[in-house]
């Protein structure tokens, strides 16, 4: 019988050719570039000694172009699952020092099983990306392997969170992946993310343009949208998805977790006073009226440089977990646009799936005019934010600040599409358009026959303000529930939280809606 000894030091022999992945040389490369490896990743994300691999010694199965000199246990990738905050997560690394990270049958496989995990036993997924791309070598067999993870992604979206960390390159059709998952964070200088890269988009379209101009972190966190994060470093973006997960419930039959407060739930704030301009026109920023609601001032924004004339993000109120959405009226005035469109109702829609309640500040003076919009298709755009929070059933509560002009009144989480608490401040004006507007239109022929057309329109817009641009004749008929001191939004809004907390409501039984995509 063989010596048990021996057989330890076969096992931890082996487990030690698993742990150093590529080897000491390529270590040092990937340090080199500025980043982490695939387990000290995992040692920043997990709570400390928390983390149980999985498949440390699965292998490739190739033979082709000289792979069976060339194998290594965990085939570039570390799976298995720890905890964050003592909560259990599922979650896998790829190592760009084995193969660059590609993506192999075998490597996949292991994705595969962890995800598999994290659906049957309701905990998040999150998943650290560094990889080449398909390895060639394995030809068909990799892209099955991609498709494999597509599969899983889709069928785990709105049952467990799925975050993705592209801390790396991710091309061609690994981008689908994080695309399909909740939340996308990417650092500056060290992730790119393309369908197509630099060298076949100057042989199609003859357009130069760098790794970064293309697909770095901060064209995607500002302009195509594409990611929620952006950091400067992977340590600041590791530590951002452990807040982040911190907010969240492990599953959707989950609530999320609630934390205890030193910030008192009865607390006014008299600087909500003067936040509101004394002109219309004048911006203010959202921001502060959200920092000096919620508790401690704490908001997690999310897409923060992407569609600023929107808000969206994470806070707690009394200890509790909200989602919160907000005009920003220091940006565009807080019109409505495409992207703010698509922007807002994709997080409105993740609140729902997992039980956060949703809290919207309105400053809106309606959906942006123009041609690009137009033509760009703002009506269907437009239409998804009004759908998600049309479909929302979790606790949905609103202020409305300022501004509530038009349709964007309506979209906005008004009573009209189930809004279970609707408040508004003395300053809100709520109308079909603004008072100049409105008087241009309805006064047309009055003021064309005046002696002084300007005071005239001067006259009847102070006359038409006086009517309409306050929040009483919403209130009389019911489309408000009551119009507040601003200093007790928060007091206000906890103890609305508090009666919701068991909201029954069910959308009509189907398959699935069909929202305008």
């Amino acid at each position: 019988m063989p010596d048990p000894r021996h057989l330890l030091d076969q096992l931890h022999h082996r487990q030690a050719l698993a742990e150093k992945g590529g080897g000491a040389e390529r270590i040092a490369q990937q340090h080199m570039k500025g980043k982490l490896t695939a387990r000290e990743r995992l040692d920043l994300l997990l709570d400390e000694g928390s983390f149980v691999e999985l498949d440390r010694f699965v292998t490739h199965r190739s033979t082709d172009f000289g792979l069976d000199q060339q194998v290594v246990p965990g085939d570039g990738v570390v799976t298995g699952y720890g905890r964050v905050d003592g909560r259990l997560v599922y979650v896998f690394s790829q190592d760009f020092t084995v193969f660059g990270g590609s993506l192999s049958e075998a490597h996949a496989e292991k994705i595969c099983k962890v995800m598999d995990l994290a659906l049957r036993n309701g905990a998040p997924m999150v998943g650290l990306n560094d990889s080449g791309g398909a390895r060639i070598q394995e030809g068909v067999a990799s892209l099955g392997g991609y498709a494999d993870i597509f599969l899983r992604n889709t069928l785990a979206s709105g049952v467990v969170p799925q975050i993705s960390a592209v801390l790396g390159p991710c091309a061609g059709g690994a981008v689908y992946s994080p695309a399909i998952t909740d939340f996308i964070f990417m650092v500056r200088g060290v992730s790119y993310m393309f369908v197509t890269g630099p060298n076949v988009v100057k042989t199609v379209t003859h357009e130069e343009v760098s790794f970064d101009e293309l697909g770095g972190a901060d064209t995607h966190g500002g302009t195509s949208g594409v990611a929620h994060f952006v950091h400067d470093s992977e340590p600041e973006c590791i530590g951002a998805i452990r807040e982040l997960l911190g907010f969240l419930p492990l599953n959707n039959l989950a609530d999320p977790p609630e934390r205890p407060t030193a910030d008192p739930v009865d607390r006014r704030d008299e600087a909500l006073l003067d936040l509101i301009p004394d002109s219309p026109n004048k911006p203010y920023d959202m921001h502060a009226v959200i920092g000096r609601v919620v508790d401690e001032g704490g908001f997690l924004e999310v897409h923060g440089g992407y569609a600023e004339n929107i808000l969206t993000g994470f806070a707690r109120l009394g200890g509790r977990a909200v989602g919160i959405v907000a005009n920003q009226p220091a940006v565009l005035a807080g019109v409505l646009d495409i992207s703010a469109s698509i922007k807002a109702a994709r997080f409105i829609r993740f609140c729902d799936c997992f039980n956060l309640p949703v809290v919207t500040f309105v400053d809106v003076p309606g959906f942006l005019p123009g041609v690009a919009q137009e033509h760009g298709g703002i009506i269907k755009h437009g239409a998804k934010l009004l759908f998600a929070y049309c479909e929302a059933t979790v606790p949905k509560l609103t202020v409305i600040t300022r501004k509530a002009y038009g349709g964007a009144y309506d979209v906005m989480s008004s009573k009209h599409i189930r809004g279970d608490v609707n408040l508004a401040w003395p300053s809100a004006e709520i109308a079909v358009m603004g008072p100049k507007g409105a008087v241009e239109i309805l006064f047309k022929d009055e003021i064309a026959r005046a002696e002084d057309p300007a005071a005239a329109t001067s006259r009847l817009i102070e006359e038409y303000t006086d009517k309409f641009a306050h929040p009483y004749t919403a209130a009389a008929r019911g489309y408000i529930d009551d119009v507040i001191d601003p200093r007790d939004t928060r007091p206000r809004l906890i103890d609305a939280l508090r009666t919701l907390r068991s909201k029954r409501e069910r959308n009509p039984p189907k398959k699935h809606g069909n929202i305008p995509l």
